[in-house]
């Protein structure tokens, strides 16, 4: 019988290991109760490989925080194609919020942990925030151009629109409560593609 001997895991899939166990830790002990030979443990690598991957233990957070950040509004972005009605946005709301309660675990590092680091805020506002908001300004003002939203200020309605995004996928509903049901998230994704689309005011 021969025996093969596993090949060593890749640089990519070490660097993986070492980010996927910070969500977890960072989640659950959060990032000052979190050791690097915690996070080496749970990766299952060396303390001496951890630090060959990444500066320091910050590093870390900024990357997991960055991705994760990348990650949630690119899904969003993705689908801004398909908002052109109430039933449209409410699905595109509760298809995000249900993919933020899935990985409530990044969404706590991610929204956490960057409100006790200046320096993750400002690499999430320049790298991840600014770009997006310049995508989804692009959007809203061709969908305007074409007649599907009133004209306005593209820039402020694609502001607004990932800032109520963001409330609703940190809300206790999404995150805070892991018994909420699909119905209250329906509910809570029409209520905010209702205020989005047609406002709050009574028209005459």
């Amino acid at each position: 019988m021969r025996i093969f001997n596993q090949s060593p895991p890749s640089e990519t899939e070490t660097k993986k290991r070492i980010l996927q166990a910070a969500v977890r830790l960072f989640a659950r002990s959060g990032y000052d109760g979190t050791t690097t030979r915690d996070l080496a443990a749970a990766a299952g690598v060396a303390e001496g490989t951890l630090f060959r991957h990444f500066d320091n233990k910050k590093a870390i957070l900024i990357q997991v925080a960055t991705e994760g950040w990348v990650e949630i509004l690119t899904d969003l972005l993705t689908e801004l194609s398909e908002m052109g009605n109430y039933k449209a946005v409410a699905q595109v709301m509760r298809r995000r919020m249900l993919n933020i309660r899935e990985n409530s675990d990044m969404m706590r590092v991610c929204f956490l942990e960057a409100q006790f680091h200046q320096d993750l805020r400002d690499r999430i506002q320049l790298e991840v925030i600014e770009k997006m908001s310049v995508v989804a300004e692009a959007f809203f003002e061709t969908a305007m151009e074409k007649g599907v939203y009133r004209k306005m200020n593209p820039k402020i309605v694609a502001q607004i629109f990932l800032g109520m995004f963001a409330v609703a996928g940190f809300s206790q509903n999404t995150i805070g409560d892991p018994n909420a049901s699909v119905q209250q998230m329906q509910e809570m994704a029409e209520g905010l593609a209702d205020i989005f689309l047609n406002g709050v005011l009574v028209k005459d």
